[in-house]
């Protein structure tokens, strides 16, 4: 498909990058198939009410893609780079807007310039890692969120919590000298001191108030008809809708700069609002795509 070739028959419109043109509004859904930063540059000021996301995980995955961050920049280039986009993503959201940022920390390699696979989590695998950050022990948890919520906060956003996922069905692991990993951080940043949040758009147990300790369990990698496999990480649909639902409205706009396989823009669509979403990987995008027509076909 060109680039900026819309799809009138379909519910959304998707454009590849490069060459695409400015999109003057959003309300058709848009899927755009290039760079975070490029993508967002595309898309109209104030239009976003909440951005749901989650980037690639530093030095966890090779998702074998030219770009990609994570994989063998320095662990602070790797947080320059997701800043810089949120300085874009800035621009974006109306003046109560808000950010869902879920990522997961890691271990330094000890400068093993591979990661060694994990009889019990295959995926985890890669041929090309990082080296240890200045500063850093073999072996020493990085505490990469909270590198990163830090420095969005310097940035000029308002860090206003830290959720805790919970994975009731965590992945074992092969390491011996440690507690096994059974959670990520979600955080929820604002552009603004004051926003849009909906107290009782999801309530917890007992019908409380939310807590920051979210119990959802991951969701398997599947394989479509065709056998292709499915993304490595893809995040729940629990986990997106419940975000989308407590700092949105309905017909609000919701936005993924980082869409892998498009939960994000599954869990707004299902909420009954409207979505753009941006994925450097194309096999992703077409992923997204079938994602979107099997939900359509089962949709009533």
């Amino acid at each position: 498909m060109g680039a900026g070739t819309e799809r009138p028959r379909d519910p959304y419109r998707r454009f590849d990058l490069p060459g695409a043109q400015p999109i003057a509004d959003l309300q058709q859904p848009v899927l755009i198939c290039g760079r975070a930063e490029q993508g967002l540059d595309l898309l109209p000021d104030r239009s976003v009410q909440t951005v749901v996301t989650s980037p690639p995980y530093w030095s966890l995955r090779d998702y074998d893609i030219d770009d990609q961050i994570g994989r063998d920049d320095a662990l602070a280039d790797y947080v320059k780079s997701i800043v810089m986009t949120f300085d874009k993503v800035r621009r974006l959201l109306t003046d109560d807007g808000t950010a869902w940022l879920n990522v997961g920390d890691s271990y330094t390699s000890g400068n093993r310039r591979y990661r060694a696979p994990d009889r019990k989590n295959r995926a985890r695998a890669m041929r090309v890692r990082p080296p240890t950050p200045e500063g850093l022990k073999p072996k020493d948890l990085i505490g990469g969120p909270w590198r990163l919520a830090f420095a969005l906060q310097d940035a000029g956003w308002w860090l206003r919590s830290e959720v805790i996922w919970h994975k009731p069905n965590a992945h074992p692991e092969s390491v011996r000298d440690r507690p096994t990993k059974a959670h990520e951080t979600v955080f929820l940043l604002s552009k603004n001191k004051d926003y849009f949040y909906d107290v009782d758009a999801v309530r917890g147990p007992n019908d409380r108030r939310l807590r920051t300790v979210w119990d959802i369990n991951t969701e398997p990698r599947r394989r479509d008809d065709c056998g292709v496999e499915d993304h490595p990480a893809v995040m729940p649909l629990t986990l997106a809708a419940r975000c989308v639902a407590i700092t949105s409205r309905p017909d609000d706009i919701v936005l993924d700069p980082y869409a892998g396989s498009g939960t994000t823009l599954l869990a707004a669509h299902a909420l009954g609002r409207k979505w753009a979403g941006i994925e450097l990987n194309p096999a992703f995008v077409d992923l997204i795509e079938r994602r979107l027509g099997q939900w359509a076909t089962a949709s009533p």
